[in-house]
């Protein structure tokens, strides 16, 4: 069995140990960063013909690095924002491997703080506005099995605030019933918990679903399963937002203006309706789950671009104008099974 090369040696140790122990990163956190390093080793095999086992800290260079991340933008079609997740990976990496073996990572360092992370433009988030809101939640047929689940999943998305994964996470234990609705236990990024109530409203729908699965009493039971898993992913509650926002465009054509509206749409509208209501932005900052009020403050100018959209159908309405990876690899460049999602 030949032996693994320093590069992959290191790497095995930053992702099997570093991270998860050390650092303490989140499972989503190690799993976008093996992601990262799959994307590095298919480029360095596909476009170098150098094969995983046989990378070395001199061929991740400066031109060959910034060549990947040309590749990653241009060929498979990353954001600019994703981009610069796939760069903090490298750069991350870089730091930990040169701390154990200065002599055959200090070119690997020294090339890949010379590579700035990329100015993204600032793009303004979807948010709903309430009819919009309503119109949505009025569309699952909640005589039917499915049409229930996704009623009260979007219900809740709207009534907590939370984001995919925390609903994705949400179990039976995590909620307790109470006379004026419900308060959800939610573990938020970086393993943060916080307590927020739901509407009573939202509380009933969702004792009804659970009784109706027969699971009200079974704590560690997530609360949404998938057709085949019983815990459902972001990419089922994503299949599911986009199944009802396109049927939400098509019934109601001049609404719903925006291009594109993800699940954590959901999560802007319920912070820019607090807000419009009075909430104070530090009550807001808590109820998300935000570490400091600064991450709040973009709802402040989330809910002045609703109010500049009003205004600008007012202005239309009476005062007219005249007339998107093929991800698999081939057999002889082996990914390191530490490098598995």
């Amino acid at each position: 069995m030949n032996k693994p090369s320093k590069f992959l040696e290191l790497l095995d140790g930053y992702i099997t140990n570093y991270m998860p122990c050390s650092v303490g990163a989140s499972h989503h956190t190690v799993t976008s960063y093996k992601y990262a390093f799959r994307l590095l080793i298919e480029f360095m095999y596909s476009k170098k013909g150098i094969p995983a086992d046989k990378i070395t800290f001199e061929q991740l260079n400066y031109g060959n690095l910034m060549e990947f991340l040309d590749w990653i933008e241009k060929v498979r079609g990353c954001s600019v924002s994703t981009k610069n997740q796939r760069l903090s990976a490298i750069i991350s990496f870089s730091e930990y491997a040169q701390n154990r073996n200065f002599d055959a990572a200090s070119i690997f360092r020294s090339s890949v703080v010379k590579i700035p992370m990329k100015k993204a433009q600032k793009k303004l988030r979807a948010v709903f506005s309430v009819q919009e809101v309503s119109i949505l939640l009025r569309l699952p047929e909640d005589n039917k099995k499915i049409g229930l689940r996704d009623k009260l999943l979007l219900s809740l998305m709207y009534a907590s605030g939370a984001r995919a994964q925390e609903i994705c996470d949400l179990t039976i234990g995590n909620i307790q019933f109470n006379l004026k609705g419900a308060t959800l236990n939610i573990k938020g990024k970086g393993g943060k918990s916080r307590r927020i109530g739901i509407p009573d409203t939202c509380a009933r729908m969702l004792q009804k679903y659970l009784i109706h699965r027969k699971i009200e009493l079974k704590t560690v039971r997530h609360i949404f399963s998938s057709q085949t898993h019983e815990q459902m992913t972001v990419s089922c509650i994503e299949g599911i937002f986009n199944k009802y926002v396109r049927l939400a465009k098509e019934e109601n054509p001049l609404l719903f203006q925006e291009n594109s509206y993800p699940p954590h749409s959901m999560r802007h509208s319920t912070a820019s309706h607090m807000l419009e209501a009075g909430v104070p932005l530090v009550v807001i900052k808590n109820f998300l789950g935000h570490v400091s009020l600064q991450s709040t403050q973009i709802y402040a100018e989330l809910s002045q671009n609703t109010v500049d959209k009003h205004l600008k159908e007012w202005n239309e309405k009476w005062f007219p104008h005249d007339s998107i990876e093929n991800d698999e690899m081939r057999e002889d460049n082996k990914i390191p099974e530490f490098l598995n999602l």
